[in-house]
């Protein structure tokens, strides 16, 4: 099966772009899930119900949040009735939401995905360790299929997670940076990893926020409100091909797709611009 795993989705330039783009990049590299980091879907923090809403019209079958999750206070009830979004499961017990997202795809085959936020440069959260062995007990036996969101400013926090599970989930993929990096591997006994799956949102910005606002505030400290920018929007993501039996990853490969990538896709003349594999052993 075919994983789509989507990074930070920030903003309306987000939301939007990935309505328009997500239907033909399913049809083009025939998805099985996708899963999206929606933690700054709402104006660039947060998630919304419309917006959780919209989001699953558009195709994003499982959600993640992070730090961000309780922004928008409205979200709650959806995140203690949804089986389809999780919040980071290192949260303290009575944080509301469930500690993991579950979904079947249309062959029967379940997918379950975590969340979990790393402590380096952090707020303070529980063990990150413990929760993932924690969980991955609480998921149901016939669940092979487990994809982890580490949301972490650390590249230490995700690989030292990605060792942690490596043999035990399908993968693990960070977020939170919103730059996507160049260390896409299989781990040893077929564990998918990468840093950073990068941002879907604007990419004329400083990750997703206004140049001149953060620049400004930075070089002055004056503060000012950090709006999400407009300009360049597009797709970041990887696609993670795994064996339905067993659980294990046979592939991963970074996915970016811009203004022109999706016209390009639209005729169906060309793929996704980074098309970089990298295999198991």
């Amino acid at each position: 099966m075919r994983i789509l795993f989507l990074g930070d989705i920030v903003g309306p330039p987000g939301v939007t772009f990935l309505k328009k783009a997500l239907p033909l990049l399913v049809a083009h590299e025939r998805i099985d899930c996708v899963v999206a980091n929606a933690e700054n879907a709402a104006n660039g923090s947060g998630l919304t119900a419309s917006i959780y809403r919209k989001l699953r019209e558009a195709g994003v079958d499982l959600m993640t949040l992070g730090d961000h999750i309780y922004k928008k206070a409205e979200i709650i009830p959806t995140l203690q009735k949804e089986e389809r979004l999780c919040k980071p499961a290192n949260f303290p017990p009575d944080a509301p939401g469930r500690n993991f997202a579950l979904m079947q795809t249309k062959d029967g085959t379940p997918v379950a995905v975590i969340s979990l936020l790393g402590r380096t440069f952090m707020r303070a959260v529980d063990c990150p360790f413990r929760a993932a062995d924690r969980v991955l007990k609480e998921l149901p036996p016939e669940v092979r299929v487990v994809v982890v969101d580490m949301h972490a400013e650390a590249t230490a926090d995700k690989y030292l997670m990605g060792r942690h599970l490596q043999g035990r989930v399908s993968a693990v993929l960070g977020t939170h940076t919103h730059v996507a990096t160049a260390d896409e591997q299989i781990l040893p006994d077929g564990t998918a990893f990468i840093c950073d799956v990068g941002m879907t949102g604007p990419y004329d910005s400083v990750l997703g926020r206004r140049i001149d606002r953060v620049l400004g505030t930075t070089i002055t400290f004056v503060p000012s409100a950090f709006d999400v920018a407009e300009g360049d929007p597009r797709l970041a993501g990887v696609v993670v091909e795994v064996d339905a039996a067993t659980g294990k990853a046979a592939s991963i490969r970074r996915v970016m797709l811009d203004e022109k990538g999706l016209a390009g896709l639209t005729a169906q003349t060309q793929t996704p611009s980074d098309p970089r594999r990298v295999d198991g052993p």
